[in-house]
């Protein structure tokens, strides 16, 4: 009898949650407000970090600035200021350092608070195959781009748990979905990313949670310098993606607890595809994409922020 009703009661809420994805194809998902929370984002000297850190100033919140770059924090936090933020601060703080990140993290509670939404930004590419790449590198992309996730989850997460309150988003990368030639180290940390906060968020749920939200964010290549030189196959379906835009949808997909946010659509498709077709198929399919020669114009940024 319990399998009977188990088995009923999957179908019928199954049902009900793709008429409900339906409907809001049409009709846009509540927004919730944010104003006066603090928001912590990491690797926000630059790039999407900075861009995120002036949507959410507009929103009135609270910001706390995370970066290894203190020249462009100070920008970033003058930016925010003029964009509405309540209040600004930023600190030095190098993510792939367990003890650092817990440090700071202890100056932030104590002369901001707890943190409401963690934003997991900070990033860096080798851009080299992996046979190339030296020892050091590969342990710092896993360090910056995955273990840094655990810390500031422990750092932070005890205070949202304890509220019933909070925001997590990990920006992965579509580097975390399916495997691109020329980034092994990258999207294994990616992949890493994504099945932590996958986890995390599963776990949340199971201990009845459902307050503390999260958000991952699997973008394709963004124009913001990280990957200056490579290029896309097929730019109307795989556009390089516009910095602002990706800012505006990552802000966007908070407000509404859009739990995943792939960019662009196009990466839905080509992701699902990848985990039912055969083998030999996804390769094709890879292939036609130019998986297999993105990276070989790969220039990056001349220094790593």
């Amino acid at each position: 009898m319990n399998f009977f009703l188990d088995t009923l009661r999957v179908i019928l809420l199954s049902f009900w949650y793709n008429i409900e994805a339906f409907i809001h194809l049409f009709v846009p998902r509540r927004r919730k407000s944010v104003a006066g929370e603090v928001v912590l984002i990491t690797g926000a000297g630059s790039g999407i970090g900075r861009l995120m850190a002036q949507e959410f100033a507009a929103l009135g919140t609270v910001l706390v600035l995370w970066d290894i770059n203190q020249e462009g924090m100070k920008e970033t936090a003058q930016l925010a200021k003029e964009c509405g933020a309540i209040k600004v601060r930023f600190y030095l703080c190098d993510c792939s350092n367990k003890n650092e990140v817990y440090r700071v993290a202890d100056q932030v509670k104590r002369e901001v608070g707890d943190v409401d939404i963690l934003v997991n930004n900070a990033g860096i590419v080798t851009g080299k195959k992996f046979i190339d790449a030296p020892d050091s590198l590969i342990e710092k992309t896993m360090e910056v781009n995955t273990m840094a996730h655990f810390w500031t989850y422990k750092a932070f997460l005890p205070a949202m748990i304890a509220k019933n309150h909070g925001h997590l988003v990990s920006i992965a990368s579509s580097a975390g979905l399916i495997g691109v030639n020329g980034l092994a180290d990258y999207c294994a940390s990616k992949f890493g990313a994504v099945g932590f906060a996958e986890s995390v968020g599963l776990e949340l749920l199971a201990i009845g949670k459902d307050g503390v939200k999260t958000t991952i964010v699997c973008p394709y290549f963004i124009n913001t310098g990280m990957f200056d030189g490579c290029q896309t196959k097929w730019p109307t379906l795989m556009p390089i993606l516009k910095p602002h835009s990706v800012a505006k949808n990552i802000v966007q997909a908070v407000l509404t607890d859009q739990v995943y946010l792939l960019m662009p659509k196009s990466m839905y498709i080509i992701s699902a595809l990848k985990n039912i077709l055969p083998m030999k198929q996804g390769i094709l399919l890879g292939q036609y994409l130019g998986a297999f020669n993105l990276m070989d114009t790969f220039r990056g940024r001349s220094k790593q922020e």
